[in-house]
This record gives C-alpha cells, sequence and structure tokens, in this order.
C-alpha cells in the first residue's frame, strides 16, 4: 500500500536510513554500556556501575520508539547484529574490559557522535516537515547530551 503522508517517498528513505543508523548505534551504545556496567572494576566501581545501570536502562528504552517510527514510515525495522553491524558507526564493545575511566571516555565519546548524527537526521527531518522524527531526535539528542556530560563530569 502506498503512502501517502505528505513526505515524498525519497525524504521518507532518506529519513529512514537515518534512523535505521541511529537504531543501530544506540543498541550498539546499550550493549556496550551494560557490558561496563557488568566489568567495571575499582574504586568507582559502585557509582559506575549505578550510573552504567541507569543509562543503559534509558538506551533499551530508546530502541523501540526509533524501530516504530521506522515503521511508521513504512519500512522493515533491522533486527539483528548483523545488521547493526553494518548500519551502525559505533565500534563495538572491547573484547578485554578497559579500565573504569576509560569505560567513561568511551561512552562520553560514544554518547557525542549519536548527538551528532541525529543532529544532522534532524535537519532533514525539518526540512521535510517531519515532526514526529524531529521530536523523536530532539528527545535522543537531549537524552545523549546528558548522558555525556555526565561522563565527561567524571573525567574533569
Amino acid at each position: 500500500m502506498n503512502i501517502d503522508s505528505g513526505i515524498h517517498a525519497s525524504d521518507r528513505e532518506a529519513i529512514v536510513d537515518g534512523l535505521n543508523r541511529l537504531l543501530a548505534d544506540t543498541f550498539t551504545l546499550y550493549l556496550t554500556t551494560h557490558n561496563f556496567h557488568w566489568n567495571v572494576t575499582g574504586p568507582m566501581f559502585h557509582s559506575l556501575h549505578g550510573m552504567f545501570l541507569a543509562q543503559y536502562t534509558e538506551l533499551w528504552n530508546a530502541v523501540d520508539p526509533i524501530a516504530e517510527r521506522i515503521r511508521s514510515l513504512g519500512n522493515v525495522t533491522p533486527g539483528s547484529y548483523e545488521a547493526f553491524k553494518r548500519l551502525g558507526t559505533l565500534p563495538d564493545a572491547p573484547s578485554v574490559p578497559p579500565k573504569a575511566l576509560e569505560m567513561v571516555a568511551t561512552l562520553a565519546h560514544a554518547h557525542e557522535s549519536v548527538v551528532r548524527a541525529a543532529r544532522l537526521l534532524l535537519d532533514r527531518a525539518h526540512q521535510v516537515n517531519d515532526a514526529p522524527t524531529s521530536d523523536l531526535l530532539s528527545q535522543r539528542m537531549a537524552a545523549h547530551e546528558q548522558a555525556a556530560w555526565m561522563l565527561r563530569a567524571l573525567l574533569a
């Protein structure tokens, strides 16, 4: 069935491509954060373990709205490790867990990377008056910016 929601098919395709990358990066960041939650050690263990829990929970809750927006725009949502690896821009979690502050820096940089990508997609969504995607991206950017700020504060 054709979609006639006021967004041209080529614009929808470009937005979905960006949302697919956002979904892949969100899932990768979720998995990395959860990995670090399990494997953090050292004097900051308790505070980082709790912070990572809060952050991976927020990321987990973000996955479904992104996936459902892709479906709302008429596309199949990717949902495999292979697809996420192909679509995403973030590296996988290291096989050997880094030291605690390296974990913090890794996550801060990853959140900032996701914000930069979302900002570019937000411009596209604004251009075609895709308010639902714009709203979703604004919410995601705010969450990633806050997470990055909290992580950077630990590195100061």
